[in-house]
């Protein structure tokens, strides 16, 4: 079992940047993919990036494209999450995710194994 906690959120003006960080700890980091998720109020979580095991392969949700950017640091056990020119809309709770067993990436709710709490993450216009 793998846990993990996020830490980073705040509030922020429209246009601004946060990082967001996610400490995992239970299992050997380097072994599994890691992704991040937002959940807004009222919607449903969804996808936001994910990166391999390795980091030399990323993937990103088409709204977030070139203006997220995930990144992880194996040896501290941590993943990233750079956040430029934000929006309102992007507003929500924000999850880091560790990947059920070996998939690649984890882009769907079923590829994840684990969930850290949250960290809110508040953009305003």
């Amino acid at each position: 079992q793998v846990q993990l906690v996020e830490s980073g959120g705040g509030l922020v003006q429209a246009g601004g940047s946060l990082r967001l960080s996610c400490a995992a700890s239970g299992r050997t980091f380097s072994s599994y993919a890691m992704g991040w998720f937002r959940q807004a109020p009222g919607k449903e979580r969804e996808f936001v990036a994910s990166i391999s095991w390795s980091g030399r392969n990323t993937y990103y949700a088409d709204s977030v494209k070139g203006r997220f950017t995930i990144s992880r640091d194996n040896a501290k056990n941590t993943q990233y999450l750079q956040m430029n020119n934000l929006k309102p809309e992007e507003t929500g709770v924000y999850y880091c995710a560790a990947a059920r067993g070996a998939t690649m990436a984890v882009r769907v709710l079923a590829d994840v194994g684990s969930w850290g709490q949250g960290t809110q993450v508040t953009v305003s216009s």
